[in-house]
């Protein structure tokens, strides 16, 4: 696949299943992210890929999350659930280091460059994901959990794995209506 073609059909893949990247096809996504512009050569990111009982790892995560934050026992017993939605997670994390000329914000972005490329280069190898927050990426217990200092950011769980379906055509969008010139 070319890199315009991927670029222009980007969609994301919410319903994955096995098998996962693995061996080179994983390292060649794990390499993208480590392409992610980087500014002062800071690399702001850490990652941590979850599968089989890592993945049971993270569920009790979120479990001891909805519990600590008194969700519905319904939630409580999604919470174990949520990361087997595909065979793999990787958890993007943006490792804030004070510099005078990287802002936080930038290293952020850098970290959510790395989950695009890795998504991308899953894509261009016949995989696919979905990058998911939702209230876990932004709760306390997970941070913690996960070793996050207080700078840090939780950018987001990347899913990945092998489309269950050919996602729906995404519409097209008229560029005009989010571009202007200025000449």
């Amino acid at each position: 696949m070319d890199a315009l073609t991927l670029l222009l059909n980007r969609s994301s893949q919410p319903r994955l299943e096995a098998p996962a990247p693995s061996g080179d096809v994983l390292e060649n996504i794990m390499q993208a992210a480590l392409r992610a512009p980087d500014h002062a050569c800071l690399t702001p990111w850490r990652f941590i890929v979850c599968t089989g009982k890592g993945l049971d790892k993270l569920g009790a995560l979120y479990e001891q999350s909805a519990i600590e934050n008194e969700k519905s026992q319904k939630e409580i017993e999604r919470a174990v659930q949520l990361p087997h939605r595909a065979p793999m997670i990787i958890v993007a994390i943006a490792k804030h280091t004070e510099h005078e000329k990287v802002p936080r914000v930038e290293q952020i972005a850098s970290a959510s460059c790395g989950v695009m490329a890795m998504q991308m280069a899953a894509v261009a190898q016949g995989f696919n994901g979905m990058w998911r927050t939702g209230s876990y990426a932004h709760c306390e217990t997970v941070r913690n959990g996960l070793g996050l200092s207080e700078d840090d950011e939780l950018v987001g769980f990347l899913y990945l794995g092998t489309p269950a379906f050919e996602p729906a055509p995404k519409p097209q969008r008229n560029s005009t209506d989010y571009f202007e010139f200025w000449q």
